[in-house]
């Protein structure tokens, strides 16, 4: 599967059986329809994220699902209106994309990781800056 951004081949990784596609080049992260609840790994908790999500009007470029590449809609993550978090959602309900960081501060906001188990289980792998990122 190619990045949305890059368009160079992710590589996929399992973190107890949660598939991973991450971009080398962009710190990207694509999560597969169901991959965020088992990462969460509590229903109730996906479910409480899943529906703080609302289409937002942004002035980003719209990017295409990996998957059925059709253009994805932005989608506003909690309600802090100063400062929301963007990110990306297959209309078709394929996945999400998570830009560099953005995963990181989606569980922050909404207290989905207070006691780090995820942060551990991704490592700071997908928390530290890439080489060489396109900005």
């Amino acid at each position: 599967m190619d990045c949305p951004i890059c368009k160079t081949a992710m590589i996929v990784l399992e973190l107890e059986e949660v598939e991973i596609d991450y971009c080398t080049q962009c710190a990207g992260i694509w999560l597969d329809a169901g991959e965020l609840e088992l990462l969460l790994d509590n229903a109730d908790r996906a479910d409480s994220l899943l529906r703080s999500f609302t289409v937002a009007k942004a002035d980003e470029k719209k990017r295409k699902c990996p998957i059925c590449l059709k253009k994805m809609e932005k989608v506003r993550v909690g309600s802090d209106e100063d400062r929301p978090e963007l990110i990306d959602r297959c209309p078709k309900n394929h996945g999400l994309w998570f830009d560099r960081g953005e995963l990181q501060e989606v569980l922050r906001r909404g207290h989905f990781d207070d006691a780090g188990r995820i942060r551990r289980l991704l490592g700071d792998l997908f928390f530290s800056e890439p080489k060489n990122s396109p900005q």
